[in-house]
């Protein structure tokens, strides 16, 4: 069990680009943070070492034990930990963190594994489950819920257990297109356009090929049909909706999904979504993750 003496806990959402900390108490208060872009891909192979310098950053006492989720516990990671089936609720997470001891590191960590879906539809997450957690914690143990980010997820749950992952690559391609290729220049500099945006929502509902839409991006411009200062909200309205035809689809409408993500992508996809019909319930990332750090205190192993 966690030590009753520090009755705290150190939560680390470690992502491949990104890392968050949070410092919690036995209620899921937060009593203090640090976010920094020392992520998975800029961190390995010295994980512990990472660990070390976070925690004396942030001044956490020695009695504190430690647990991060995402992917750190990938097979590129720290130590990688092995999916959980869908079937195991969510609820039983803290059952199945494994520890990592690494003199280096000053202290245990202990890594939340992530969840696997198999059979026709086979597909993955690490780190949202966290979220998923407090989401549950929160009393929120049904329906669908959507993760905007690199790898968007909509997963539907049903009593606190996961019943189906959908994963859209949506921010990945973004990045890409914007970074590499025939429309990176157009998109270079760009503002955010809700006209654009919107034209590429409806681009995306009326089913072209999205390489087929997305070239069309170019041709819009060349041919003066679109100012380049558009091509940047187009292509991410593109995107978000190629999504949303594919997820209407699969939630089958009713109850409006709840959407777990920054202001900024909470923002975007509830624009997306009136757009396509329906509306989105809202949940803020860092509230739901020390609400899941709270169910983690008292379970971890010693």
């Amino acid at each position: 069990m966690a030590s009753s003496a520090s009755h705290r806990l150190l939560g680390i959402d470690w992502g491949s680009s990104n890392r968050r900390a949070y410092l919690v108490d036995a209620a899921g208060t937060c009593l203090a943070t640090r976010a920094d872009d020392q992520g998975m891909l800029a961190v390995r192979p010295d994980f512990a070492g990472s660990f070390a310098a976070l925690v004396a950053a942030m001044g956490v006492d020695p009695a504190i034990p430690a647990v991060a989720s995402g992917m750190v516990g990938s097979a590129q990671g720290w130590r990688e930990v092995p999916y959980l089936d869908i079937g195991v609720p969510l609820d039983a997470l803290p059952d199945h963190v494994v520890r990592v001891d690494d003199p280096r590191a000053g202290r245990p960590c202990f890594i939340v594994p992530g969840y696997v879906q198999r059979g026709e539809h086979v597909d993955v997450m690490r780190g949202e489950e966290t979220q998923l957690l407090g989401a549950v914690a929160l009393g929120r143990r049904d329906g669908w819920f959507v993760l905007p980010g690199t790898h968007s997820k909509w997963v539907q749950l049903a009593d606190g257990v996961i019943r189906r992952i959908a994963t859209f690559m949506t921010g990945e391609l973004f990045a890409m297109v914007s970074a590499h290729g025939t429309l990176a220049p157009l998109m270079a500099g760009a503002h955010d356009d809700d006209s654009a945006f919107v034209a590429g929502l409806d681009a995306a509902r009326r089913g072209a090929p999205l390489s087929n839409a997305l070239f069309g991006v170019r041709a819009r411009v060349v041919s003066g049909a679109m100012p380049a200062a558009q091509a940047r909200s187009f292509v991410s309205g593109l995107l978000v909706g190629t999504e949303f035809v594919a997820a209407v689809g699969l939630t089958g409408g009713g109850v409006p999904p709840t959407c777990i993500g920054s202001p900024v992508l909470r923002a975007r996809y509830a624009r997306a979504a009136v757009h396509f019909g329906t509306t989105l319930a809202g949940l803020d990332p860092d509230r739901v993750y020390c609400a899941a750090l709270a169910r983690f205190l008292d379970r971890i192993p010693s």
